[in-house]
């Protein structure tokens, strides 16, 4: 979904879940190549020029979410929770917190020892990061989320300072063995246990 779509289709979701009209819900989507820049984020981060981000189909977004500047593109889940945290998860550090363990718990399901890194939000193996989070909360009802390096193309990464973190290397699962993964799979393993986390329950639409 182009990015600009997926910014009006939340946007529109938010509404309709503070109007009582929905309920709770994560959306899994895949972008095109896209650089997106959080609120206040530094684009000195932005290390391509115009003309090279063209040659490579790469546009540019400034968003209403927290972080800093980050990629997006092809083999890329990205998770876009649209959940209502009143009454009792008022807490914007615990809902961070509460993404990265979604991320950490299903990334185990396939092997893969993740951690969180004191200091930085996200989710690394080792040493090296393998999904970002950056989040927008509007009456306490959530938008924006994660981005899961599945089978993406990591070369992207060098058009920056990802999260605004100089030297910082990213991962996927595809560079950690496991290349057979479809987003499809990841997407599954991520929704039961985001509804272990936040106690909902799980109905594919």
């Amino acid at each position: 979904m182009d990015y600009s779509r997926s910014e009006e289709f939340q946007a529109a979701r938010v509404r309709d879940l503070q109007a009582g009209t929905v309920p709770d819900a994560i959306f899994f989507l895949e972008h095109p190549h896209v650089l997106t820049l959080g609120r206040g984020a530094d684009r000195g981060n932005i290390l391509w020029g115009d003309a090279e981000r063209e040659k490579r189909g790469m546009s540019v977004f400034e968003t209403g979410r927290g972080g800093e500047v980050t990629y997006h593109g092809p083999g890329q889940l990205v998770g876009y929770p649209v959940i209502d945290l009143s009454p009792d998860r008022r807490d914007l550090h615990r809902y961070v917190r509460d993404l990265e363990e979604v991320l950490i718990r299903s990334l185990g399901d396939f092997d893969v020892l993740a951690r969180r890194n004191p200091g930085k939000t996200g989710v690394w193996v080792g040493e090296e990061k393998i999904a970002s989070i950056g989040v927008r909360v509007a009456r306490w009802v959530t938008s924006h989320g994660f981005a899961l390096n599945v089978s993406t193309d990591l070369s992207f990464f060098s058009a920056i300072h990802p999260c605004g973190i100089e030297a910082c290397s990213m991962t996927s699962l595809e560079a950690r063995g496991k290349g057979d993964l479809s987003l499809r799979e990841v997407a599954g393993a991520i929704a039961v246990h985001f509804s272990e986390v936040f106690d909902l329950r799980p109905e594919w639409k």
